[in-house]
C-alpha cells in the first residue's frame, strides 16, 4: 500500500479543502482510461467498453440528501473531524455532487468494467450485447483516491446513478440496502474480518425508485410486489476496488488478443493491483514473473484467511461470483448476505445463490474464485513454462490451506489446543439434528460451564430423550478435554475473543430501515453502537433486546431469512 509523509497528528480535516490536500488518483494516472469516454463523464447510458481499465463517469445527485450516519472509528483513522459528516461540501460530495469541489479534486468519478464468472464458469453471454463487454460497475463509482494519515484510501459511491455498465437498470440504491451494507461494514471490522469501511450514508428527502418486494410476513421465495423506496447514497472504502472478476476481464482480453494492447493493460493492472495492496510483500525490482508468483501467493494467504473467518464468525456472502471477490481479500459487495442464527450447513440467504454459494460450501467457492484469478495471470506467464508450474502449485496448495486453516479456527472457536475431528464431527452432526444458535451457542461454551443444561437457551427445539443423551456425552467429552488444558480463566478468555456475543441478526435490523424511512434514525445508530462492539459484554437492557434467538415465526419470511435481490 502507498504512503506519504502525512503526520498522524495532522490537523483534522475539517471541509473539503483540507481533504483536497490529500487526494492522490494513481489508478487515474497510471492505468488507460476507455478510449471512448467523454472528458466530462456524461456517460450513463448502457454501451460495450472494448479497452481501458477505467471509464470516467459524473455521479448524478440525490436531491436534498439528509444525514443518516458515518462511521466514527474510519473517520478518526482518516483524519476526519466528525463535524466533516454534516458538513455541506462533504454531504454535497458524498450524496453525488462533484460540481463544486476544489483543485485538484476531479469534477467527476470512475467506474471499471469486469468479467463474470460464476463458480469458475465464465459467462458473456448473458451480458445486453452478448459479449462480456457490458459488466463492470453499474451503480456504484469512485470519487476520491488519496492518502489520508500514511494508508491509501479509495471512497466509492453506491447507488450515484447509472455508468456505461448499468444494463439499462437505474443506477439507484434504496435505503434499506443502504443501511444494511452500512452497517454490515462496521459490524464485519469490529468482528476481525477484513473488509470494505462504511464512511457515510446520506438519503434523498424527496428522490424514491420502485423495487419488488414481499408482503408483510411472505414466505415467498420470490418478491410480489412493487413497492416505492427512498434513495439512499452510502459511501464505502477500501484501498482498492479491485476485483476478482477485473483481473479476469484483462486476462480473457489478452487470451483472445481482443486489441493490440490487451496484454499490455494486463500487465499494467497486475503492477496497479500489486502497488495498490502488496507493496509490504513484493519488492518492486523484481522481475514480472516472479512478482506475479508472489502476488498469487500473497493473495492465497488472505483470500483463506477471509473466508475462514466468514464461517468463523456465521457469514454468508450469497453471491461469492469472481466479481464479489476482491483482490485485496477483503469482504466486498454486501448484497443478498446474512449471518447463520439457526445452524444450517448450507444456509443460503439468496433465493438464487445454489448450495454452491452456502455457508459451509464457502471454501470451495473461494478456490473457485483463486482457480479464476490463477487462470487470469497465465498470459503474462506464456513466456517461462517454469512459472506456468509453479502457478499450478500455488493453486493446488488451496485447499490444503484453507483446510488447515479452518480446522485452526474450529479449534479456537472450541477452546481447544488443537483439532479434534471426532468431537467436532460430533458437534456438527449434533447441531444439523437439534437447531441451536450458531453465535449464542459458541459463546455460551465459552464460558465453559459445567453443566450441558447450561446451554439449552441456545436451542430452537430442545433435543428429544436420545438427542439429549448424544448432547450430555459429547458436553462430557468436550469439557473434559478443555479442563485438561489447564488455565480455564485463559481458555475462556481466548474463547469469548473468537466467538463473539452479539451478531447481525436480519429481523432486528429490519426495524431500523423501516423506521428510517420515517425519517428516524436512531434505531440505526443504536445498532451501530451494538454491532461495534460484538465481543464485550454490554448493558443488561442491550443484552435483553439483541442477545436471544429469532422468534419462529420469523423462520422463512422474505426479506428477513431470504433476499431474491439486493437492490
Amino acid at each position: 500500500m502507498s504512503h506519504s509523509n502525512v503526520s498522524n497528528t495532522s490537523p483534522k480535516v475539517t471541509g473539503l479543502s483540507e481533504l483536497a490536500k490529500h487526494v492522490d488518483y494513481s489508478l487515474l494516472t497510471q492505468l488507460n482510461r476507455d478510449p471512448q469516454a467523454t472528458d466530462s463523464g456524461e456517460d450513463h447510458s448502457p454501451r460495450q467498453v472494448f479497452s481501458g481499465h477505467y471509464v470516467p463517469v459524473k455521479p448524478i445527485p440525490i436531491t436534498a440528501p439528509k444525514y443518516v450516519a458515518h462511521s466514527k472509528q474510519l473517520f478518526s483513522e482518516l483524519g476526519f473531524d466528525d463535524s466533516l459528516a454534516t458538513d455541506a461540501g462533504f454531504t454535497q460530495l458524498f450524496s453525488g455532487d462533484t460540481s463544486q469541489l476544489p483543485a485538484p479534486m476531479k469534477p467527476y468519478g470512475w467506474a471499471t468494467g469486469y468479467a463474470l464468472s460464476i463458480y469458475g464458469t465464465e459467462y458473456t453471454q448473458q451480458c445486453p450485447f452478448r459479449t462480456g463487454n457490458g459488466y463492470g460497475d453499474g451503480r456504484a463509482m469512485s470519487v476520491v483516491e488519496g492518502v489520508f494519515n500514511n494508508k491509501r484510501w479509495e471512497m466509492q459511491l453506491k447507488g450515484g446513478g447509472p455508468t456505461p455498465y448499468c444494463r439499462g437498470a437505474d443506477g439507484r440504491a434504496v435505503l434499506r440496502s443502504s443501511v444494511r451494507e452500512f452497517l454490515a461494514q462496521e459490524h464485519m471490522h469490529a468482528l476481525g474480518v477484513a473488509t470494505s469501511r462504511s464512511l457515510s450514508l446520506y438519503v434523498s428527502s424527496t428522490d424514491t425508485v420502485e423495487r419488488p418486494w414481499y408482503f408483510e410476513g411472505s414466505h415467498s421465495t420470490d418478491p410480489e410486489i412493487m413497492v416505492s423506496n427512498p434513495v439512499a447514497i452510502s459511501t464505502r472504502v477500501a484501498p482498492s476496488f479491485l476485483r476478482v472478476g477485473q483481473l479476469e476481464l484483462f486476462g480473457r482480453r489478452a487470451r483472445k488478443q481482443e486489441h493490440d494492447t490487451a496484454l499490455e493493460e494486463l500487465e499494467q493492472l497486475v503492477l496497479h493491483i500489486i502497488e495498490r495492496e502488496y507493496t509490504e510483500d513484493i519488492a518492486s525490482d523484481l522481475p514480472l514473473a516472479e512478482k506475479v508468483l508472489m502476488l498469487a501467493e500473497s493473495f492465497k494467504e488472505l483470500l483463506t484467511s477471509l473466508v475462514t473467518d466468514w464461517i468463523r464468525v456465521g457469514y454468508c456472502q450469497g453471491n461469492f461470483n469472481s466479481d464479489n471477490c476482491s483482490v485485496g481479500g477483503f469482504t466486498l459487495d454486501y448484497g443478498p448476505f446474512g449471518f447463520c442464527e439457526a445452524f444450517e450447513a448450507f444456509f443460503q440467504p439468496w433465493t438464487g445463490g445454489g448450495q454452491h454459494f452456502s455457508f459451509l460450501n464457502q471454501p470451495a467457492a473461494a478456490e473457485k474464485n483463486f482457480d479464476m484469478f490463477c487462470s487470469a495471470l497465465k498470459p503474462l506467464l506464456a513466456s517461462t513454462p517454469e512459472s506456468l508450474d509453479k502457478l499450478d502449485n500455488i493453486l493446488a496448495d488451496f485447499w490444503p490451506l484453507i483446510e488447515m486453516k479452518i480446522e485452526r479456527m474450529w479449534a479456537s472457536k472450541l477452546g481447544l489446543e488443537t483439532f479434534d475431528a471426532d468431537t467436532f464431527r460430533e458437534l456438527i452432526q449434533l447441531m444439523v439434528k437439534t437447531p441451536v444458535d450458531y453465535t449464542m451457542f459458541f459463546r455460551e461454551l465459552s464460558a465453559i460451564p459445567s453443566e450441558f443444561s447450561a446451554l439449552r437457551e441456545c436451542f430452537y427445539k430442545q433435543p428429544d430423550q436420545e438427542q439429549d443423551k448424544l448432547w450430555n456425552q459429547w458436553f462430557v467429552k468436550w469439557h473434559a478435554s478443555v479442563m485438561a488444558i489447564g488455565d480455564i480463566s485463559l481458555t475462556s478468555q481466548k474463547m469469548k475473543q473468537v466467538n463473539p456475543k452479539y451478531t447481525w441478526r436480519e429481523w432486528l435490523v429490519v426495524p431500523a430501515y423501516q423506521q428510517a424511512a420515517e425519517g428516524d434514525y436512531s434505531l440505526i445508530h443504536e445498532l451501530q453502537s451494538v454491532l461495534t462492539n460484538p465481543y464485550d459484554e454490554q448493558s443488561t437492557e442491550i443484552e435483553e433486546k439483541y442477545y436471544k434467538k429469532r422468534p419462529l415465526e420469523l423462520f422463512g419470511i422474505g426479506g428477513v431469512s431470504h433476499y431474491s435481490c439486493s437492490s
